[in-house]
């Protein structure tokens, strides 16, 4: 069962905003470009492991 807050919510913004930093705003920059591609990778990096790991979330039934 995955987890649609984490995947539509922390997943999805991650990646586009990665994108979005690596492919537009680091063109532009002349001085920052290289950090700025790679700040923007990370992030979109680390949306895919979000995204990912909301898929496979599974919540365990409390046992007492």
């Amino acid at each position: 069962m995955a987890s649609k807050a984490i995947v539509v919510g922390v997943g999805i913004p991650m990646i586009i905003v990665g994108a979005l930093m690596a492919w537009l705003w680091a063109p532009l920059e002349v001085i920052y470009q290289n950090q700025v591609e790679l700040v923007g990778s990370t992030i979109g990096i680390l949306g895919v492991i979000f995204f990912i790991s909301g898929l496979f979330y599974r919540k365990e039934p409390v046992m007492h």
